[in-house]
């Protein structure tokens, strides 16, 4: 029997005995409060991910005033289990020593707050679902790491509860949500998407939930918002940490009220919608700070899903490149000639911070040069640094301009993503650019997948 803020805090492993197919194992272990107002009390591990903290969704609740509402988590994998400080605002010790991420030991002291927290391997092992399946629509596996996910993915898909997608930039969060759609009786309705970083915060609120005639300046007729357009469908909100505090309010009453108000109207619209929302950021330690309201993360995370990334699954680079090329129209000799086994072996060392964007984009640059480029110099090596490839002056000189400007936006834009990991947020500010105008960038060279 599972508290229902079991499944939320046990991540992608929500509700694992209730999933079909094969089963991973993991190495069991227990936390044990040794010291503070809970002192005595013993939990056990009973999934992936085990979160401790004073909110009601944590695994381990500490009542203490000293420890955040979502303060660290457990994580067990093959190697072990992994401690994470989840944007604590007092900090997580272990054995004394403050500490972000540090793997655990066998009789580990663990110190939040004025609580003290033992930390043991049990005598069992905790059973993880698998897919059998290596496609869930759009996405293709092999690792045990993403077949768990489908494995939840594909409970998901049957169920109307809303499911908050988290993981790094580029893993595939989008792709993730509408194969949820696909897989869903909701799949003949509208997918909707509204990507919450890339609207400013004045029109994001029309956008959202639509607008009357006169409601504001400009406001000339009437707007349907996201909501209403997606009726019986599903709305995918992305980005939903950038969310601006003022909305977030409005969007927690349309979620819990199942009704929308349009800006300017006295009515309400009953609505009928799946909510699929995602985020690269941490909400919990958002939340910590107060930049996210904690009654609107319990109803986004009723099914809270992390997409791991690309480092973290070796095993899926060949099927995913594969795919990739292939949605890049390369032939099945292409496919064949720049996936060999070496090619595949320096793919499976690289790092990847951009994840599968990154590895789209160095496929794309080798397709270009119809050769395996070193992936260290690759993002030098864009086609905007190859003379040949802007044309000479048989050209008119406005089309070749326009080439390289393309070609240099593209490879300026896919190198800054890569050394800031990723984040729009961190490579706008870098670049010295608006966010909104950078993801109008990305969106224009293909780069906002």
């Amino acid at each position: 029997m599972t508290r229902p803020g079991d499944d939320v805090a046990a991540g992608a492993a929500t509700t694992p005995e209730r999933a079909a197919g094969p089963r991973g194992v993991l190495r069991g272990f227990t936390l044990t409060v040794t010291e503070g107002a809970d002192a005595s009390r013993t939990i056990e591990s009973d999934g992936e991910v085990c979160a401790i903290g004073s909110h009601a969704l944590c695994r381990l609740i500490v009542r203490d005033p000293l420890v955040s509402r979502f303060h660290c988590e457990i994580r067990a994998d093959r190697r072990g289990a992994r401690l994470r400080d989840t944007e604590s605002l007092n900090g997580t010790q272990i054995e004394g020593v403050r500490v972000v991420d540090a793997y655990l030991e066998h009789g580990s002291r663990i110190r939040i707050g004025g609580t003290t927290i033992r930390f043991d391997f049990a005598g069992r092992s905790d059973q993880l679902a698998l897919s059998t399946a290596p496609r869930f629509e759009l996405l293709v596996a092999e690792s045990t790491a993403m077949r768990h996910v489908f494995a939840v993915l594909e409970r998901a898909a049957a169920a109307a509860a809303t499911v908050l997608l988290e993981g790094e930039t580029g893993t595939g969060k989008s792709a993730a949500a509408r194969s949820l759609h696909l897989r869903s009786p909701r799949r003949d309705r509208p997918f909707v998407i509204v990507d919450c970083g890339a609207i400013p915060a004045n029109l994001l609120e029309s956008e959202l939930f639509g607008h009357e005639k006169g409601a504001f300046t400009g406001a000339d007729h009437r707007r349907i918002g996201a909501f209403e357009e997606a009726a019986g469908g599903t709305l995918f909100l992305d980005e939903i940490g950038e969310l601006p505090a003022e909305l977030q309010p409005k969007l927690l009453s349309v979620i819990e009220n199942r009704t929308v108000r349009r800006l300017g109207g006295s009515g309400t619209v009953p609505i009928d919608v799946r909510i699929v929302a995602a985020t690269n950021r941490d909400l919990r330690g958002e939340l910590n700070s107060g930049r996210f309201r904690p009654d609107l993360y319990y109803r986004l995370a009723v099914l809270r899903v992390e997409i791991p990334p690309l480092r973290a699954r070796p095993d899926d680079l060949a099927p995913v490149a594969r795919q990739l090329l292939g949605s890049l129209s390369a032939s099945p000799a292409q496919i064949a000639r720049l996936l060999d086994e070496p090619a595949l072996a320096r793919l499976r060392q690289a790092p990847w911070p951009g994840n599968l964007r990154e590895l789209r984009n160095y496929l794309e640059r080798c397709l270009v040069f119809d050769e395996a480029l070193p992936i260290d110099d690759a993002a030098a090596a864009t086609p905007a640094a190859t003379p040949a490839m802007v044309g000479g002056a048989d050209r008119p000189f406005a089309d070749a301009r326009a080439d390289a400007l393309a070609r240099f936006e593209r490879g300026y834009l896919t190198d800054l993503l890569r050394r800031h990991h990723g984040s729009v947020v961190d490579a706008a500010a870098a670049a010295g650019i608006d966010r909104t105008h950078f993801y109008r960038l990305m969106r224009r060279h293909g780069l906002n997948r």
